[in-house]
């Protein structure tokens, strides 16, 4: 009887401290409180992911707080282009905090977490080991209307929802070129610099899929949002 008198105070205790939060009774840092939007200018915590998620119930929150990213994007109209494939919410991402290439199109719960890893993550990570920030990102795309496998009876990628994006390399700001191909496992420098990559990407995506992963991954990084949390 004294432990759950003990487990029923505690409850208790946590749901007062719960709706004083929300209620702003109590005042914390916004990155600190858990029901406060996420800021992309904000270092990612261990709430951070929970605060992402709410993005993907929320459509009007999840454009306010990408509005803070340095990217340059439009707005694109839902589409659905085949059972099982299209997209909701989605924006044409024609530069980040440095040239993409090729526009691509990503969902915005997909597109915040990929602003806060460039901000917090990729380019101190470039700075730190190279003494200059990334000035242009190179990818293999990310809306595909494709299974995981490629096969007729495969599970559907978060590809065929624009909630997925897969990194090649970066260029450097004085020119040099840093791929997952050669660099994972290649001169020292490189590849440190892309294992932090990997581990920051695993703080804040939903899932984080490098080289060591499968074959198919042997030349790139998979990010992606939604479904289970996954580091490999």
């Amino acid at each position: 009887m004294r432990l759950k008198a003990v487990l029923l105070l505690l409850t208790v205790a946590l749901l007062a401290v719960g709706y004083a939060l929300y209620s702003g009774a109590i005042e914390v840092p916004d990155a600190w409180n858990p029901w406060a939007p996420v800021r992309i200018a904000d270092s990612p915590n261990w709430l951070t992911p929970f605060k992402l998620a709410r993005l993907s119930d929320d459509d009007g929150l999840c454009q306010y707080v990408l509005a803070g990213a340095e990217m340059r994007y439009r707005p694109v109209p839902d589409e659905v282009t085949a059972p099982g494939c299209g997209f909701s919410n989605a924006v044409r991402i024609q530069a980040t905090s440095a040239g993409v290439g090729e526009p691509f199109t990503l969902s915005c719960r997909t597109a915040v977490p990929l602003a806060i890893w460039e901000r917090h993550v990729l380019q101190p990570a470039a700075r730190a080991h190279f003494g200059h920030p990334v000035a242009e990102l190179e990818h293999f795309g990310s809306y595909a209307c494709r299974t995981v496998s490629g096969r007729d009876d495969g599970r559907m990628s978060r590809h065929a929802t624009a909630d997925a994006i897969d990194i090649a390399g970066f260029v450097l700001e004085d020119g040099r070129r840093v791929r997952v191909l050669s660099g994972w496992e290649g001169e020292e420098r490189e590849a440190k610099f892309l294992r932090e990559l990997h581990r920051g990407a695993c703080r804040i995506f939903d899932g984080a899929l490098g080289p060591d992963y499968n074959p198919a991954h042997h030349d790139h990084f998979h990010f992606e949002q939604g479904g289970f949390r996954m580091c490999r």
